[in-house]
């Protein structure tokens, strides 16, 4: 079990940035591949990012089209935390975003029924 905890959402303008945080309490973050989603209100939910776990590099890592080169997914597993550093924000970038969590560590998936564990989520809102 762990309980996923999103923070650093708000409001910026078009082309700004943001920077995402979600803490994991679970003595185990190294058992998890980690993702980001989003839903944009009447929509879907979306997949944003992904990482795995690796013990020689930062892990491997999946994007969506519609942010790849804009966003990137980074973890600490010295402080239980992944990260998603946002820029060149546009107004299509307005959701409520969450953290995930995959029980395999080395799989790395869009699909959210790997999924198990979720956040509470945190709002993006991108509006000049």
């Amino acid at each position: 079990q762990v309980q996923l905890v999103e923070s650093g959402g708000g409001l910026v303008q078009p082309g700004g940035s943001l920077s995402l945080s979600c803490a994991a309490s679970t003595g185990t973050f190294t058992s998890y591949s980690m993702a980001w989603f989003r839903q944009a209100p009447g929509q879907g939910r979306e997949f944003v990012a992904a990482i795995t776990y690796s013990a020689y590099n930062g892990g491997s890592t999946s994007y969506s089209d519609s942010v790849k080169g804009r966003f990137t997914i980074s973890r600490d597993n010295t402080k239980n935390t992944v990260y998603l550093q946002m820029n060149s924000l546009k107004r299509e970038d307005t959701a409520v975003y969450y953290c995930a969590a995959n029980p395999n560590r080395f799989r790395l998936t869009s699909d959210f029924s790997y999924y198990p564990y979720w956040g509470q989520g945190t709002q993006v809102t991108v509006s000049s």
